[in-house]
């Protein structure tokens, strides 16, 4: 018979290889598409004119599009920007003239 028990050392090699015989799941191989949409998270702060500010808006359809999606909206916004700019260089029409009434 014998008495032979394992000791501390007998012990700490079993846990190790235990832990050796449970390998770690190697990582995810390295995905070549492209990320997922997702908002910059840029405030937009308002201007008080309202054009401007539904212009600006408007920037918020490009966070949920895929990067080449974006021209598009900046180009659209880019013109918008520039019409209401030419709109506050554009004269007012004359006022119309009150119609005389010639009565003597």
């Amino acid at each position: 018979m014998s008495d032979w028990m394992p000791g501390p050392d007998t012990e700490q090699r079993g846990e190790a290889d235990e832990a050796a015989a449970v390998a770690p799941a190697a990582p995810p191989a390295p995905s070549f598409d492209p990320a997922p949409p997702a908002p910059l998270g840029v405030a937009r702060t308002p201007t008080g004119h309202t054009g401007v500010d539904a212009r600006l808006e408007r920037l918020a359809d490009a966070d949920h599009l895929a990067a080449d999606g974006h021209t598009e909206v900046y180009e659209d916004v880019h013109r918008g920007l520039r019409d209401e700019l030419t709109a506050l260089d554009a004269r007012p029409a004359p006022a119309p003239t009150p119609a005389h009434d010639n009565r003597s």
